[in-house]
């Protein structure tokens, strides 16, 4: 299952929880199991992704910041 395009961040974290769950707890089949790591992965790949646009947006925004205290 790919994160849906309107999942959050906290909506995702929280499906990647329930799957580590799931492993930890030996509650999948085997045939489940590598459908769970490939889903992991991908939620891994699209937290990985809204970290580092948040990222980028806060070094822009405290760049923005010092550059418009600098001229000052």
């Amino acid at each position: 299952m790919v994160a849906k395009k309107k999942e959050t961040y906290s909506q995702a974290i929280e499906r990647l929880e329930k799957i580590v769950r799931q492993i930890d707890g030996n509650e999948l089949e085997i045939d489940e199991l590598a459908e769970k790591i490939k889903e992991a992965n991908e939620i891994i790949a699209f937290c990985t992704d809204k970290l580092t646009k948040a990222d980028k947006e806060v070094e822009k925004l405290l760049s923005d910041k010092d550059d418009a205290e600098a001229a000052d």
